[in-house]
């Protein structure tokens, strides 16, 4: 009896999971969670911005970062020793599923990375894959932002 008490209570947690699932991607349930990322990020952005370096300006082309879905590549700008634009230049789109997901967490990314002025962000939940691609790509930009030999900021 014990037995089938716990499976069904292991199919009920299963089920709940899913319907959250199902709310923060498909209805829009998104914006609290960005909302809990971007607010519990806020610790961490002084400590980002105290220990940033300032850039050399540019604009800035990061590595293709291999993820299990697709690549990821983003392009930053760099004016006044700060990041004041970032771009991705490629991303997993090669279903529905990851253009939504995409299409949801790209934009959160880049706002947190321009506001930390780093790549140390917190990843969005469901959405890990694109974040180790998009964090090494702007990592990478940062790197070559960072070299002042660099003397060809587009390459």
């Amino acid at each position: 009896m014990k037995k089938i008490i716990g499976y069904l209570l292991s199919i009920a947690i299963a089920i709940s999971v899913m319907i959250d699932g199902f709310i923060i991607f498909l209805k829009g349930g998104r914006q609290t969670q960005a909302t809990q990322n971007s607010s519990s990020l806020t610790s961490n952005k002084s400590q980002c911005r105290s220990t940033s370096t300032q850039f050399k300006d540019g604009t800035y082309t990061g590595k293709s970062t291999k993820t299990k879905w697709g690549d990821v590549q983003v392009q930053a700008t760099i004016k006044n020793g700060k990041i004041s634009v970032i771009n991705v230049l490629k991303y997993p789109d090669t279903n529905g599923h990851s253009k939504n997901i995409n299409a949801k967490a790209l934009p959160i990314y880049k706002s947190e990375a321009l506001s930390a002025q780093s790549s140390k962000i917190q990843h969005i939940s469901g959405a890990t894959v694109t974040f180790g691609g998009f964090t090494g790509s702007l990592q990478d930009v940062l790197n070559k932002a960072k070299n002042t030999n660099n003397s060809n900021p587009s390459a």
